[in-house]
């Protein structure tokens, strides 16, 4: 085509003047020649069938920065046939994959001994790096005529004594507050006994110590104090002033009753008081409290001495015994006792381990 022909239809199409020469078809046909530009100037797609024009899917307008919908095109065509579960898996697909119409669900393992099965779910699986979470007994309902936080020991006859290791302390020769876990037969947490001394009295007295022991359960609440106070050690061993009590309250401020130590030239002896001071039971313990390689048991008699009560038992656990401050009791008692007699008897472990298990830090001479 001439190039003034393609110069006068751009310029015509835009909308621009341009010079005309004298008796063109311009002025004589303009139909025509517009019909001539869109005929032979002007590009155009070429026309698709009708058919073609129906089976096409619109997309939704995308706007210029958006991703490209690559599914737009898409038509699902028919099912295939169903395939068989291959021979050994009843379920249809082997353990550990989910079905795509259940994405959430989970296999449980059924261990051989267990009568619950363990859930796998995401996010759940416990890391070694993690805190092992707490289990606490459950709470059981008021009990008429039952200190508050008590009832806990209406439905226990053996209770477990841990102190809590304190490796800093065997290095550093700093005595340090003593703590303690109280767990039943199903290590379930049934109290929390925390030691409350300043630093002084706690390296200047050592084991001779006066102390406050802070009983609390799961909720934070305190509900038993144990209060041991300082007793002068340099005078005869028989005198009333030089022997070693715990007074025992429940709740805090109300004394329910004491454990008084009697003097023996051969073995421990101690008595349980009720709030008057009049004794219950007692409590004897073995010729040898040391007991290296073996358990230590002190048994809780009535008064006449005949009836066989209950027992406190530390127990030996090997080296940790011998080296380090991490005893072990173990308090059983009958099931159907009065509960305040309960509390005596635990209180009277933590008289027995100061006295006979607790051991101060050396301090390195120089």
């Amino acid at each position: 085509m001439p190039p003034f022909v393609v110069h006068i239809a751009q310029s015509y199409l835009l909308g621009e003047a341009f010079p005309e020469p004298p008796g063109t078809a311009i002025h004589v046909f303009p139909e025509l020649f517009t019909l001539f530009l869109y005929n032979c100037v002007i590009p155009t797609a070429p026309e698709q069938p009708a058919d073609e024009k129906d089976n096409q899917i619109k997309s939704p307008d995308q706007r210029p920065d958006a991703p490209p919908d690559y599914n737009s095109h898409f038509v699902p065509g028919p099912p295939g046939p169903a395939v068989p579960a291959p021979a050994g898996y009843a379920g249809g697909l082997p353990m550990g994959y989910n079905s795509p119409q259940q994405p959430g669900t989970f296999f449980s393992y059924q261990p051989a001994g267990g009568a619950h099965p363990i859930q796998y779910q995401p996010g759940k699986y416990h890391m070694s790096n993690q805190p092992v979470s707490v289990t606490w007994m459950p709470g059981p309902p008021p009990i008429p005529n039952c200190p508050p936080g008590l009832e806990y020991l209406t439905q226990l006859d053996t209770i477990h004594v841990l102190q809590h290791f304190e490796p800093l302390e065997m290095i550093t020769s700093f005595e340090t507050n003593n703590g303690y876990d109280i767990k039943n037969n199903l290590d379930q947490m049934v109290y929390i006994v925390n030691e409350d001394t300043d630093d002084f009295t706690r390296n200047a007295y050592r084991t001779l110590r006066p102390f406050v022991l802070r009983v609390t359960d799961c909720m934070g609440r305190e509900i038993m104090t144990m209060q041991r106070p300082f007793r002068c050690t340099c005078c005869c061993f028989c005198c009333p002033s030089t022997r070693q009590e715990l007074e025992v309250q429940c709740p805090p401020g109300v004394t329910i009753g004491f454990v008084a130590e009697h003097w023996n030239l051969c073995r421990a002896v101690y008595s349980i008081q009720n709030e008057k001071k009049e004794n219950v039971m007692r409590v004897r313990g073995p010729c040898s409290t040391y007991g290296c390689g073996s358990d230590s048991v002190f048994e809780v008699k009535s008064l006449d001495g005949v009836s066989n009560i209950g027992s406190i038992i530390r127990k030996w656990n090997g080296l940790l015994s011998a080296m380090g401050d991490a005893d072990q009791f173990e308090i059983h008692f009958p099931l159907d006792m009065d509960v305040k007699m309960k509390a005596m008897i635990f209180g009277a472990c933590f008289l027995i381990d100061f006295m006979y298990f607790e051991r101060s830090p050396r301090r390195s001479s120089r």
